[in-house]
């Protein structure tokens, strides 16, 4: 069966994420212990006991995230034999989910990729003060909708569709007051339902352009391998193995669209026949139905899970 890996991304960040894998296997702990030590921090703990506050903090929800599906990763590697790239064909992962995608696929350390994180939340969390952006779900809405409500909302602002996650779900940043407007314009257009999600900044529109900066600095400085698989990327949709294409659409992807419905449709045309959600939620899987109810999607958290995923990967 040609498989595809997807990682989360933020929002699906819940205290006790990991703990069960922590408990159950070394290969788990070694990840989480790695990512305490390069961040010089127990955010093991932090996820395993501490405050959904903290959690959910952008500087410590990325590398936590990426840190719970490392863990899966891992012990599918050591305890499966369910390796890269014989196992799958692709990886993709949404927003920062990406960097989980990379670093299983070889492209970075597990270190590294813990501090990119790190930076890339803090980025992110200084580019815009709290309370200048905002970001909102519009229901029922296609992407071609959504950029030209935006367009109509901006008036001078920014506000921009930012994530095309699936059919009927595009999500809108940018300025709170030209995201209000872009709510509005929605309803006066007949679309009934839009929500104002609960973030702390703009993400993926042209007001992170500091943390695009920060980032390009950033990845200037660490080494990338070649993925050994595929990485399906967000700002185009489509699959590259390479290295300096990869550090590039890493920066773009900060201020560009996660085009995430697209990039689940492309890898059914590569004629991937199911999705494995590594890690926190089952966000991805539940976007996977809405996408395309012939291609099937797992998730997986605990040991339960990969036991019985491994039972019908073999």
């Amino acid at each position: 069966m040609k498989r595809a890996l997807i990682f989360p991304g933020q929002g699906s960040q819940s205290v006790g994420m990991g703990k069960a894998l922590h408990d159950a296997f070394t290969e788990a702990r070694e990840v989480f212990q790695e990512v305490d030590d390069a961040l010089s921090q127990k955010l093991s703990l932090m996820m395993f006991e501490g405050s959904a506050e903290d959690l959910k903090l952008t500087e410590n929800a990325q590398p936590a995230l990426m840190a719970a599906s490392m863990a899966v990763v891992r012990v599918l590697d050591r305890q499966g034999n369910f390796r890269l790239p014989e196992a799958a064909s692709f990886v993709a992962g949404h927003s920062l989910g990406e960097y989980a995608a990379l670093c299983a696929a070889g492209t970075f350390t597990l270190g590294d990729t813990a501090r990119l994180l790190r930076l890339r939340g803090q980025a992110m969390q200084r580019a815009v003060p709290v309370g200048i952006g905002a970001m909102a779900a519009l229901i029922g809405v296609d992407m071609k909708d959504a950029a030209d409500i935006a367009a109509a909302a901006a008036q001078g602002e920014v506000c921009a569709a930012a994530n095309d996650n699936a059919p009927g779900q595009v999500v809108i940043s940018g300025h709170v007051a030209a995201v209000d407007r872009a709510m509005a314009i929605a309803a006066e257009r007949g679309f009934k339902r839009s929500l104002k999600l609960p973030v702390s900044a703009p993400f993926h529109c042209s007001l992170m352009q500091p943390a695009a900066d920060a980032m390009r600095e950033a990845l200037a400085k660490v080494a990338l391998s070649a993925p050994c698989v595929p990485v399906v990327a967000n700002v185009t949709a489509e699959a590259t193995d390479e290295a300096a294409t990869i550090r590039d659409l890493l920066v773009r992807q900060v201020t560009g669209s996660v085009r995430w419905r697209e990039s689940v449709l492309y890898m059914k045309a590569q004629g991937v026949e199911q999705l494995v959600e590594c890690g926190a939620g089952t966000v991805l899987a539940g976007l996977a139905k809405r996408i395309d109810k012939e291609l099937p999607a797992v998730s997986l958290q605990g040991p339960e899970d990969i036991e019985a995923f491994l039972k019908t990967a073999r």
